[in-house]
């Protein structure tokens, strides 16, 4: 496959400078923000590397082309002038992912259809035969985005969405995607040789997030398979090579505790199951502890936490004095400690009744969010 050096990272809206950041200390160059998104400019090595280490990003696409999409019919002639024998085989399996619209083409299953039909049509004149259809595990994902009344045709070297680590296979209610629990705590700035609690802990996405960060372990090596693996010039030996190099810079034992605590023994359980399943059973200390019982378990450190603003998990009007409750224990147990809160409400975070002093805005999914940061004394 004859691979342009040009590549563009899909993220939540938001967070494209810090993603833009990791990319550039991953080795990116020309790196330029758009929107939910960050274009940059690397070899095979660049690409292997970014999908095996971002924390940050969801996708890692391949620009093809621009074409005309002002109709169904204009897009499929752009995708069926495009040879795509490079590409794809008849042999192979693909899927085709559609986001963004226009008047035209308002559908994403409309125009998946006008692009995989273009392909299909294609190879069935060129060779006699079609690739099938694999939505679950195929060879080769297009990715199509319209936006006005073009679009921009892509080859997804992911296959998936890189927020799904894939050592989490217990969830709790409402966990934060894997993604924006790393992008926060890097908002937040923490770094491994701080001590970090989590109080209302839930599923352990921050723990765990954290504990990957601390042992400088790839959120990558859990996936047993990328879709550039099945590219024609997917090169294993230095896929191995990037694999073993990985592994060979981790640590055993993380530089500061990581503790997290809620009251749901249920869900503690499939913390720990998580933790287990990414190697930190050993590193995140879960127990099981109401929130007002809580206490520092050192003389300082970062206190971070999700907790329910109304919008999926409780009632928001019920939820004033628990967050209430949380401003107080924070100004009176925990001195000397730096707390960060998510929160999707603004109403229930001025029941915390302190000034906050930083305010991010940040998005929980299509939920607008802030993330808070309290300075304790």
């Amino acid at each position: 496959m004859r691979r342009p050096d040009a590549y563009f990272a899909t993220v939540a809206r938001g967070l494209e400078t810090l993603a833009a950041e990791e990319l550039r200390s991953l080795g990116a160059g020309a790196v330029k923000l758009q929107f939910a998104g960050v274009a940059f400019e690397g070899d095979l090595e660049l690409l292997y590397r970014v999908n095996l280490w971002s924390r940050l990003i969801y996708r890692v696409l391949v620009p093809l082309a621009v074409l005309e999409a002002e109709s169904a019919q204009s897009l499929y002639q752009g995708v069926h002038t495009l040879d795509w024998s490079p590409y794809l085989q008849p042999d192979q399996t693909f899927a085709v992912v559609c986001s963004g619209k226009n008047a035209q083409l308002n559908h994403s299953h409309f125009t998946a259809l006008q692009v995989k039909n273009a392909i299909v049509d294609q190879q069935r004149r060129q060779f006699g035969r079609r690739s099938s259809i694999n939505t679950e595990n195929p060879d080769l994902v297009v990715n199509a985005h319209i936006q006005d009344n073009q679009c921009q045709l892509s080859l997804d070297s992911s296959g998936f969405s890189l927020h799904r680590r894939g050592y989490r296979p217990a969830l709790g209610q409402a966990p934060l995607k894997e993604t924006l629990a790393a992008a926060l705590l890097g908002l937040a700035e923490w770094r491994p040789h701080i001590p970090l609690y989590d109080p209302l802990c839930g599923s352990g996405s921050f723990l765990l997030e954290a504990g990957l960060q601390a042992l400088h372990i790839a959120p990558g090596k859990f996936q047993r398979r990328f879709a550039f693996q099945s590219w024609p010039d997917y090169d294993p030996d230095l896929w191995r090579h990037l694999r073993q190099e990985a592994e060979a810079g981790e640590l055993t034992q993380a530089p500061a505790p990581l503790w997290g605590s809620d009251e749901n023994v249920e869900t503690l359980e499939q913390a720990q199951s998580n933790a287990q399943a990414a190697g930190l059973g050993e590193q995140i200390y879960f127990f099981s502890e109401s929130l007002n019982q809580i206490a520092p378990p050192t003389p300082e450190g970062y206190l971070i936490c999700n907790p329910p603003y109304g919008k999926r998990l409780g009632n928001a009007e019920d939820l004033g004095d628990f967050y209430r409750q949380l401003g107080d224990i924070f100004k009176q147990r925990f001195k000397g400690w730096t707390a960060f809160v998510l929160s999707g409400n603004p109403e229930l975070t001025k029941c915390i009744g302190l000034r906050p002093a930083r305010r991010f805005p940040v998005f929980n999914g299509a939920l607008p969010c802030t993330f808070l940061k309290y300075e304790l004394y």
